[in-house]
């Protein structure tokens, strides 16, 4: 009779059970850091920005053309996949998905971790994950927007070049810069372990050729002229830093505190570590390292750019303590778990003025226009025409892009000529073919206000008069004879 080896059916028993109860462990987790995020309709600009995007491209509008922002395709497109689905009234089905890509994300980090150093290392990777994945401004860390659906392409990537597949690994390299460029930064630890792992000469065309073939298919399903310049070259003025240094400075020092506390269970043990093994996983450091220049590229420093230093901080982390004490291990849960409890109550409780602000605004848009009317808001804020449901006059949903105010400048680059390159003939054109029956100047006072911009100034003192205002925004309705 012929002998069948028992070990591997016990290691498939075994696994099976390890992931029977870790992954509901996690998955619950998930849920739970996520309950702020469905508190509000809308956390923050990118949010409302993806959803206008979401709506014109339903209505026939072409990504890159006639609806345009400084970002890859995926996000939009998933927007409007979900839109066709449950309907565009709500971001409910969203932040159902953003749950999910941290739950993705957290069971990717706990099979690397576990891979390396054991079934404990795999719980706490992905516990730790998740509790530090909030510790950032709510608006930052619980709206449904780039960085959350990075991380689960960012942790494939690793997950996939550490089992030697290399054509999956370029696949997920390129899923992480379709939804943002900064996801393509893990590309650097992916080739330091196709190097560690002497796979160069087989390995880099497969991973070249998983990267390539679905961006060139992005920038083909869409338009590679408009592709390219949306997505890479036009953004210099945009990341141009003379003139808001000190402007800069401030909102990188606030967010690096803020992410600093969330992670104090954390960076203690990592430190702690260093003192006794100064070498070993270079992949993680070097994870770590891309992911701090991907938040530094550009010199915005937007809160939401430092969560894609959570993944490789919380591996970090589980690679610390596994050198250390037990006990480190429990004192680095328990501190992350009340630092996620004070992030939570944040995001539960803490007013959010600009929502309720930009809702009064959507109530006079939907007032003063009908459902067929185009409206154009002059400001930051293009969550106004999702919430008010009505449709853009034209293709530049933000005062931003026409001025560059929309990397958070101080004043000194913002104007007319700092605008997207050939922006404001387009701006002209559409503004007499859509002909908007309410323009409402939002700047608030802003560097981009109506009467600091000539162009926009000139347009509406000969087509337009003021016929209110909410909370400071100016609501203008075209004149009779217009």
């Amino acid at each position: 009779m012929l002998a069948v080896p028992l070990a591997p059916a016990r290691s498939v028993t075994n696994r099976t059970a390890y992931w029977g109860r870790l992954s509901p462990a996690l998955a619950a987790l998930a849920c739970l850091t996520r309950v702020p995020s469905f508190v509000r309709p809308l956390w923050n600009p990118d949010e409302g920005y993806l959803a206008v995007q979401a709506g014109l491209l339903a209505q026939g509008g072409h990504l890159y053309d006639t609806v345009v922002d400084r970002k890859p395709p995926l996000l939009p497109w998933l927007y409007e996949a979900a839109f066709a689905v449950c309907g565009a009234g709500s971001l409910t089905p969203l932040r159902v998905l953003a749950v999910l890509a941290q739950l993705l994300t957290a069971v990717l980090l706990a099979s690397l971790a576990r891979r390396r150093w054991g079934d404990g290392a795999g719980w706490t990777a992905g516990v730790l994950y998740l509790l530090v994945s909030v510790g950032l401004n709510p608006e930052d860390a619980q709206a449904a927007t780039f960085e959350v659906f990075i991380l689960p392409c960012t942790a494939a990537a690793v997950w996939c070049a550490d089992r030697g597949r290399w054509t999956a690994a370029g696949a997920a390299v390129a899923a992480a810069f379709l939804t943002k460029q900064t996801g393509g930064a893990v590309l650097l630890p992916v080739v330091w372990l196709l190097h560690r792992q002497g796979a160069t000469r087989t390995g880099l065309p497969r991973l070249v050729a998983g990267f390539a073939v679905p961006v060139l298919g992005a920038a083909l399903v869409t338009d590679p002229a408009g592709f390219l310049f949306w997505t890479v070259t036009g953004s210099a003025a945009y990341a141009a830093f003379a003139g808001s240094e000190l402007h800069v400075l401030v909102r990188a020092s606030v967010n690096t505190a803020i992410l600093g506390c969330a992670s104090a269970g954390l960076l203690a043990p990592v430190v702690r570590a260093l003192r006794v093994a100064r070498t070993g996983a270079t992949d993680l450091w070097l994870w770590l390292a891309s992911s701090a220049g991907a938040v530094a590229l550009g010199l915005h420093f937007f809160g939401h750019y430092y969560l894609q230093l959570t993944a490789p901080l919380a591996l970090l982390a589980t690679w610390a303590l596994r050198i250390l004490p037990a006990e480190r291990r429990v004192s680095a849960v328990l501190t992350s778990a009340c630092c996620c409890s004070l992030f939570l109550a944040w995001g539960l409780f803490a007013p959010r003025p600009e929502l309720a602000h930009a809702q009064r605004l959507a109530g006079a848009l939907e007032r003063r226009t009908g459902p067929t009317d185009r409206v154009v808001v002059w400001g930051i804020h293009p969550e106004t025409y999702w919430l008010a449901g009505r449709s853009p006059a034209t293709r530049y949903l933000t005062a931003g892009l026409l001025t560059n105010y929309s990397g958070g400048r101080d004043g000194s680059q913002v104007g007319e000529k700092f605008a997207v390159a050939g922006a404001w003939p387009v701006f002209r054109r559409e503004m007499d073919a859509h002909r908007p029956a309410l323009v409402v100047d939002d700047s608030r006072g802003k560097p981009y206000a109506a009467d600091r911009v000539p162009s926009l100034r000139r347009l509406l003192a000969a087509r337009y008069e003021e016929v209110g205002t909410v909370d400071g925004a100016v609501l203008y309705a075209r004149l009779p004879r217009e």
